[in-house]
């Protein structure tokens, strides 16, 4: 879509909106923005270019209130969703490494948005209008659809998505402690004795690799389930180990510590199954392997380990 030029000059009215409600605030709002995020961040917006988007509301009378309100908007959602995921701020700032905020027309075509939404372009977050509807839903130009879209589109050298590093963060994180101490029970070890490798890297590289193929059957959100999942297959390893009765009998526990020597429990990808359908665990190499197909990640993750004991 060829941007509309921008206005030579605008009205005297409308100069005095943007100086009274944007100008004489910008530095205010910087302030703000870079308090909540850590780091000293600008905005830049160019009045004379955006206003020819205007309809015949707000934003045609009221350009400086209209571009003030957005960056109140962008404020407010980061400060929600901070408080949501605390390590949202510092993604924030490495992702969009300019540690600049903007506000210009969305110029796809289509337009990606009904209203509003982001992206990250040059190491910028801008805020992004459809050309028809330029100061509707500002608010929700930063909202968590449209601000965590933008930072997981923007370009990286991560080995793992924004949206998976977010859930791992919240989901996985707090939560594998208490599975790692679950097996440590089980086996009559301390819990620093237990080693866990989610193998997260790998993981993503293949679920990655498989939603691209023809025909994949993969979940259009798996990349917000790659931590809490994986959380799953190892507590369902360890509900299976307690209902099996690993824990109370002595030779199978003995067994089980034998085929376990290092202690390790490796959740990995296998190209095909060999004793499950849907999932199964491997004893090799003196380490407990849980292991999925791409094709059925995700699926039934609570038997993971239902044929633990015939494999001893």
């Amino acid at each position: 879509m060829p941007r509309l030029p921008p206005a030579e000059k605008l009205s005297l009215a409308l100069r005095k909106n943007v100086r009274d409600e944007w100008d004489n605030n910008k530095a205010d709002l910087e302030k703000q923005l870079s308090e909540l995020l850590g780091e000293a961040w600008t905005v830049e917006v160019n009045p004379n270019a955006i206003w020819p988007y205007h309809n015949d509301g707000y934003a045609k009378e009221s350009l400086g209130s209209c571009i003030k309100a957005y960056v109140e908007g962008a404020i407010y959602q980061i400060k929600y969703l901070s408080g949501r995921y605390d390590t949202l701020a510092a993604e924030i700032n490495e992702i969009a490494h300019a540690k600049v905020l903007t506000l210009d027309v969305d110029e796809s075509e289509p337009s990606r948005f009904s209203y509003c939404g982001a992206d990250v372009e040059d190491g910028k977050l801008r805020m992004l209008f459809n050309k028809d509807n330029m100061g509707v839903n500002i608010d929700y130009c930063l909202n968590e659809a449209n601000l965590f879209a933008a930072l997981n589109g923007a370009p990286t050298e991560k080995p793992i998505s924004f949206l998976s590093r977010l859930n791992i963060r919240s989901e996985y994180d707090p939560n594998i402690a208490a599975v790692q101490h679950g097996l440590a029970e089980l086996l009559g070890k301390s819990d620093d004795e237990i080693k866990i490798n989610p193998n997260f890297e790998d993981t993503f590289a293949k679920l990655s690799a498989y939603k691209k193929t023809k025909g994949s059957e993969l979940r259009d959100d798996w990349e917000t389930c790659l931590g809490s999942f994986t959380l799953k297959y190892y507590e369902g390893l360890v509900y299976q180990m307690k209902y099996q009765k690993v824990g109370e009998d002595d030779m199978v526990q003995e067994g089980f510590l034998e085929a376990v020597s290092d202690l390790e429990f490796v959740f990995r990808i296998v190209e095909k199954l060999k004793n499950g359908t849907y999932g199964e665990v491997e004893f090799a190499d003196g380490k407990l392997y849980l292991q999925a197909p791409v094709e059925k990640w995700g699926y039934n993750v609570d038997y993971i380990a239902e044929k633990i004991i015939d494999l001893l």
